[in-house]
Order: structure tokens, then C-alpha cells, then sequence
């Protein structure tokens, strides 16, 4: 297990200490799913999954107030694999919020929207048991909120809802699956993946125009989802925002003053321990 310690600075009583988890991608399946699905559990990186994820687990509980998982816990749908949520989200430490890959049914095989996500969730029993598409609670004197952002898009209703948990009065921790746009983010990731679309929500028609027609579709922005950007720019009460999906880790800012954290993948062993003072 690989632990990279971050900090923010915004005047508590008393630290509070979140280890930050995302991408998991852990791949189970059994005798219940199909062949095609059973050899997606191969399909990318360590075999040891969940052994990490038990580990951060253990660290957390032992180490930190809140573990806070950004969403790719799973790597696709399957009864294993929800199970496998459905138990280790038992764990009070744990706080999460989905990724595209928590509905995702055989990986890329098809057009993921909002019918998409929630054929997914049902199917699952009504996803893994806790709050999917927004979650918050308060640790410590910090109201850490997660979004579900997967799809690259916020909805207004998730807006009217983080506006009213500012509204009680705390620093707000935003943890959301996809990173928000950023310029040295983006530029980072041109270089790093000159052939690749950057995967941030937000990103304007400029940025976009190296993307492919199917990829700029995908993760142009809405009203809804510029509306809440500005928002969350605009907020001081948000005073840091954990992010993933990109599989490596970047700390920059959306604004100043505003860091957002990029944690690498927990399928490699990768986690981020926040110390919020």
C-alpha cells in the first residue's frame, strides 16, 4: 500500500484525518455471471484488489476519521462484486460516492446515461446499499459531500442539495469521481496522454477540440452541470475537493484557494491521507 499525505489549512479546533480511496476496479465473478462478463475480471491491474482495499480499510480505522471512496469500487456489475460493496460499505468509517464503473455492465458496451445507471442500480437491489448519487456527513466539524459526477454531468437537484448542506454551517470537503476542469490538470494530462481525452468535467469547446466526435459528446457540459462548477468556484465554504477516474494523482487548484486532490488508483495500493487543520 502506497499512502501520499496531503493537507489543508482552514483553521479546525481539532484535525481531522481522511484517507482519500478511489478506483478500486475490484473484478469478482462467480458461476451466476456469463462468460463474457467472467473474463472482464482479468481485463486490468493488480490481482490484489481487494486485499488493498482491506488494507486502506484497516488504515483508516486505525489512522484516520473517515475513509472517503470517490467511486470505481467496482470495476462492472456483477453479484459478486455487489455483495462484495454491499459488505465492506457496512464499515461506519467508509463514506462513498459512485463512479461510472459502479454501473457499468460489460465496460464500454453501450451509450451510459441516466437510464443506463439506473437499469444498473436496480438491477444491483438498489445500487450497494448506501447513497449513490449524492452523500454527505459530518466528521469532526467538516461536512464532507460527495456528487456523483460519472457521467461527466451534474444535475440541478444535486446543486439545490450541496447548497443546503452549506447552508448548515460547516468547511465543506467535496468528493466527487470525476475531476473538475482545470487548466494545468488538462495540460498534464495532454502530456502524459497526448491521445487521450483528458476526462474532466466542464471542459469548453477549446479544450475539447482534440477529442474524437464520440468523446467530446460525451463529456461536453450542460447548464446544469456549468451552473454547479460556478458554483462550487464561487462557495467558500468549499475549502477542498477529492477527486479520480484518471488513475494517477495531480494537486492543483480550480481556484485559488481551492486545491483539488487527484488520487491515483487504489487497485494499485495508491491512497491519499488528508490532514484537514
Amino acid at each position: 500500500m502506497q499512502i501520499e499525505k496531503s493537507s489543508v489549512i482552514i483553521g479546525l479546533k481539532k484535525p481531522v484525518r481522511i484517507l482519500h480511496v478511489t478506483d478500486s476496479h475490484v473484478a469478482l465473478t462467480d458461476e451466476r455471471d456469463d462468460e463474457r462478463k467472467r473474463a472482464l475480471a482479468n481485463r486490468f491491474g493488480s490481482p490484489d484488489r481487494e486485499k488493498y482495499l482491506y488494507e486502506q480499510a484497516e488504515y483508516a480505522g486505525r489512522n484516520c476519521d473517515l475513509l472517503v471512496h470517490t467511486g470505481d469500487l467496482t470495476d462492472f456489475v456483477s453479484h459478486a462484486n455487489t455483495e462484495f460493496a454491499r459488505e465492506i460499505l457496512k464499515n461506519e468509517k467508509i463514506f462513498f460516492i459512485a463512479g461510472n464503473h459502479d454501473y457499468s455492465q460489460y465496460v464500454g458496451e453501450a451509450w451510459e446515461d441516466k437510464a443506463y445507471r439506473m437499469n444498473s442500480y436496480m438491477q444491483m437491489g438498489g445500487g450497494f446499499g448506501v447513497p449513490m448519487f449524492f452523500n454527505s456527513r459530518i466528521v469532526g466539524g467538516v461536512n464532507i459531500v460527495g456528487i456523483d459526477d460519472s457521467y461527466y454531468l451534474f444535475e440541478d437537484w444535486q446543486l439545490w442539495r450541496l447548497k443546503r448542506d452549506v447552508s448548515k454551517g460547516y468547511p465543506v470537503i467535496l468528493a466527487v469521481h470525476d475531476p473538475i476542469f482545470e487548466e494545468s490538470l488538462y495540460r498534464y494530462h495532454r502530456q502524459r496522454l497526448p491521445d487521450e481525452p483528458t476526462y474532466l468535467v466542464g471542459c469548453d469547446e477549446e479544450h475539447l477540440l482534440p477529442y474524437s466526435e464520440f468523446r467530446a459528446v460525451q463529456q461536453r457540459p450542460d447548464q446544469p452541470t456549468l451552473r454547479m462548477i460556478e458554483y462550487i468556484k464561487s462557495e467558500p465554504a468549499i475549502k477542498a475537493v477529492l477527486a479520480g477516474h484518471l488513475h494517477f494523482s495531480y494537486v492543483s487548484e480550480i481556484r485559488p484557494g481551492l486545491p483539488q486532490f487527484v488520487t491515483g488508483g487504489g487497485y494499485n495500493g495508491v491512497a491519499r491521507e488528508l490532514t484537514v487543520i
